[in-house]
């Protein structure tokens, strides 16, 4: 065995993927040949979904002489309809990636003394099962957590549920979506979904809150935005700063950050006083509308006008532009939602905002989406745990419907309800993805095992006892893509090119370290292949039609209430809730009020934070065609406010927040498009993790800033825009 410094974490990786391309393995592009070459370039097409965001857009990949070429978008995917977004189309730097982990770590000393041994895959997987025995041993299987994203952790997953535990959290749920999952099943009964069951196209007014279409850049929407704009959709954008959809809108309101709940509030008021709402959608699926009324008197838009500083006229004239094209007037419920601490009940006002304009299962409006009936496997029951989830005791967050992120942090940290000694931690970097970088530090401290499978070497991959390297998309099989989405599908990730070195395939780790735990019965299948023809079979397909095809598409269903879907709410009261005696009965509003958040203290500004169409949160920094779109990010302040601190373009800058944390050195961007008691980065910059060397330290990390959140009551999300900053200029 080999030990390997910090400073050589990725010297071993660059050696290994060397040898790999001298040994002719598909890892470096090839031009193709001029006139007078020898032989005609071969040309292989391989259908897949892309993996650089959470979308899943079915993808052709094209090899060029046994070599990775491009990816387009499959014109025969629902999702993509031909086209991928920057994102998508550089997923081949991934493939080509030189800072990617290629052999198996583990740590030689103790935790953070960053001195690491390469070792062979049985000697890494055996390691980590032992320890994963003890760990049940001694404190049971409970005690192991696992931390993941997207469709690549359903094996491990499996295998974590064999072993016996039942914490299993994501960071989307907490960090993102969360409270608008639950403030939308408060209200309707059901979830927004993912993608979301938005009907964009056949808007004919869209209302974005804090949405940057254009900017997120989930493609189908995105695709569908630009559709909207084209055939004359009226756009309404409230963003404290002028995002790129807000550059499209016909009424943007540039509200003072923190009070959009307010503004969502007076919306309803001028709605309700001025009888625009859907009287025969509410009367025919409401349940407790007078009580409803009644709360939403006082909420005029001159009570809103002092706390959004959005004038009284302009939220009048907004809201009849709303109504005038109801029911094909969406509001759009936002993604990434965890922003103060209340947002679940924001997120609720959002829902019956929607419920009075009558656009809940109506054309543009939300639509009931469909998914293709593919059994699952038939594997035999997991162990039922003796100790129940640990992320949130008491039920102290009563409408937290999946594991909290934090939660399992603050069990690892405090030992209750019981201790967790174990953590894996699955394509999610948790320094970058959690706020309070000290608190997750910590909690690694009281850690047994960290394993960490990734395919660059990120932040929370250098405190791990055990790094794995995993093959990337375009090199492995991945679970069944069943999407619930407005026609059914069912879509096959495949390999299309051979990893470069030693890097596995998630399926082939789940696998191999749940054979080391005794778990065989759990995985009678010897290839991925096996378990994936068997899905397929049983649902009338087979994994030779879809590895030519890509996917198979099902019959498109109704999917509107216009076209016959039967309006199923499944509340308590079988109706949409607009005065919700769930919410009564557990101690909180029925109907959401606004609550003030904390002002920017003197020379401070609050710090918001967002997404490029070219990376996906901090997975993608050292993509080498992506990295090159983006190599760092900006801090947008105004303009006025640049000039009385004396900034020019271009300065470097470093930010300072509230509780003495500095971020790297990073340029400004002076800019009428923001207000001026606010500033805003693009998230996932400012590494620290010396393996990510290209990208070490470029730019400003949000995420180390956010050292104060806010927990929402409801669902315990950590809301996030709390954190204020000051600028100090470098040197």
């Amino acid at each position: 065995m080999q030990a390997v410094s910090r400073r050589r974490f990725l010297q071993v990786s660059a050696g290994a993927a060397g040898l790999a391309v001298a040994g002719g393995a598909a890892t470096q592009a090839v031009p193709s040949r001029g006139p007078g070459a020898r032989g005609a370039d071969r040309v292989r097409k391989v259908p897949t979904f892309c993996d650089i965001c959470f979308w899943k857009c079915g993808a052709i990949a094209y090899v060029k002489n046994d070599r990775l070429w491009k990816i387009e978008g499959n014109p025969e995917d629902p999702l993509s309809r031909g086209r991928l977004c920057p994102r998508g189309t550089g997923g081949v730097g991934a493939h080509f990636d030189t800072q990617r982990l290629t052999a198996p770590l583990m740590r030689r000393q103790v935790r953070g003394a960053e001195e690491w041994v390469a070792v062979t895959w049985d000697e890494a997987l055996t390691h980590v099962a032992a320890k994963m025995r003890g760990i049940a041993s001694k404190y049971g299987p409970e005690a192991m957590a696992l931390f993941s994203h997207g469709i690549g952790g359903n094996f491990l997953k499996h295998t974590l549920k064999a072993y016996g535990t039942p914490n299993l959290a994501a960071p989307s749920y907490a960090q993102c979506r969360g409270p608008r999952d639950v403030g939308f099943q408060l209200t309707f009964g059901e979830e927004v979904g993912s993608p979301e069951r938005t009907d964009i196209r056949n808007a004919r007014c869209l209302t974005l809150l804090g949405s940057h279409l254009g900017e997120n850049m989930h493609n189908t929407q995105a695709q569908e935005f630009a559709e909207a704009v084209g055939s004359g959709a009226s756009i309404i954008v409230v963003d404290p700063r002028l995002s790129v959809a807000a550059s499209k809108a016909k009424y943007y309101l540039p509200i003072k950050p923190g009070t959009d709940t307010a503004l969502l509030l007076a919306w309803m008021n001028v709605l309700l006083a001025e009888d625009l709402y859907d009287r025969e959608y509410v009367a025919a699926h409401g349940f407790g509308f007078d009580a409803f009324a009644a709360e939403l008197a006082p909420f005029t838009p001159e009570w809103a006008y002092p706390i959004t500083s959005i004038p009284p006229e302009s939220i009048r004239e907004t809201a009849r532009e709303m109504a005038r094209h109801r029911p094909a007037s969406l509001v759009h419920p936002g993604r990434h939602v965890t922003w103060y601490g209340n947002d679940a009940q924001r997120s609720r006002a959002v829902a019956l905002l929607n419920a009075l304009l009558g656009t809940w299962g109506r054309k543009g409006g939300f639509y009931q989406p469909a998914s293709m009936s593919v059994p699952e496997y038939p594997y035999p029951p997991y162990p039922h745990p003796e100790r129940g989830r640990a992320d949130n005791p008491g039920r102290k967050y009563p409408f937290a419907e999946t594991a909290i992120t934090t939660g399992l942090r603050d069990a690892t940290l405090t030992g209750l309800p019981y201790p967790v000694k174990g953590w894996m931690v699955y394509a999610t970097n948790l320094l970058q993805a959690l706020p309070g970088e000290a608190e997750t530090l910590r909690a690694i401290q009281q850690l047994d095992l960290l394993v960490v499978l990734d395919v660059i070497p990120s932040e929370i991959a250098g405190w791990a006892d055990v790094v794995l390297p995993e093959s990337v998309y375009l090199e492995r099989y991945d679970d069944l893509n069943v999407e619930l989405f407005r026609e059914p599908f069912v879509a096959l990730r495949q390999p299309v090119v051979e990893a470069p070195a030693d890097q596995k395939p998630n399926w082939w780790i789940a696998r191999e370290l749940a054979l080391r735990l005794g778990l065989q019965a759990y995985y009678p299948w010897s290839h991925v292949e096996d378990y994936l023809d068997t899905r397929l079979k049983g649902a009338g397909f087979s994994l030779a039609e879809l590895k030519t095809k890509g996917l198979v598409r099902g019959k498109q269903p109704p999917v509107f209430y216009e076209e016959g879907v039967e309006p199923v709410f499944p509340t308590p009261s079988g109706k949409i809730e607009f005065y919700s005696l769930q919410l009564k009965e557990a101690g909180f509003d029925p109907v959401p009020r606004y609550q003030p958040t904390p002002e920017p203290p003197a020379g401070a500004f609050r710090l918001l934070y967002g997404r490029a169409p070219m990376h996906s949160f901090s997975r993608t920094q050292t993509n080498p065609l992506l990295g090159e779109l983006m190599s760092e990010n900006e801090v947008w302040l105004n303009a006025a406010m640049a000039r009385r601190l004396g900034l020019e373009r271009g300065a470097w800058v470093r930010l300072r927040n509230q509780d003495g944390r500095q971020s790297n050195r990073v340029r400004v961007r002076p800019t009428e498009r923001i207000r001026g008691d606010c500033v805003y980065l693009v998230h996932g910059f400012g590494h620290t993790a010396r393996g990510l060397h290209p990208r070490f330290r470029k730019g400003a990390s949000d995420a180390g800033l956010i050292t104060r959140y806010v927990r929402d009551p409801l669902m315990g999300g950590t809301g996030m825009s709390v954190n204020f900053v000051t600028l100090e200029p470098e040197g």
